[in-house]
């Protein structure tokens, strides 16, 4: 299922920023940035269960926001892109440069 979750994070304080760090490289290991705070996560139930649970015990609730967007598996019919950056897909395939 394609999940979207955006976040925001007080970075008013070492923590805040530490903790917004900590957030994204959590999003960044189970989807694609798609704008600053908003990442698109193509799981499964339990590997959304579990990246929920890490997100929730990283921010501070009285300053911090997670959303979460459940857009199911026919997710395509419901995104749309227009303008800058590119758009990608995240079933399609896999390319890696061996010489960045």
């Amino acid at each position: 299922m394609m999940v979207l979750i955006t976040y925001d994070v007080n970075v008013t304080t070492p923590a805040g920023k530490s903790r917004l760090r900590r957030v994204a490289k959590q999003c960044q290991n189970k989807g694609q940035r798609v704008q600053n705070s908003v990442f698109e996560c193509l799981v499964d139930p339990t590997q959304f269960a579990e990246l929920k649970h890490r997100l929730e015990s990283i921010i501070d609730p009285q300053t911090d926001s997670l959303r979460y967007y459940l857009l199911g598996s026919n997710w395509k019919r419901h995104v749309e892109h227009f303008g800058a950056k590119e758009n990608y897909d995240p079933e399609g395939v896999l390319l890696i440069d061996a010489n960045p």
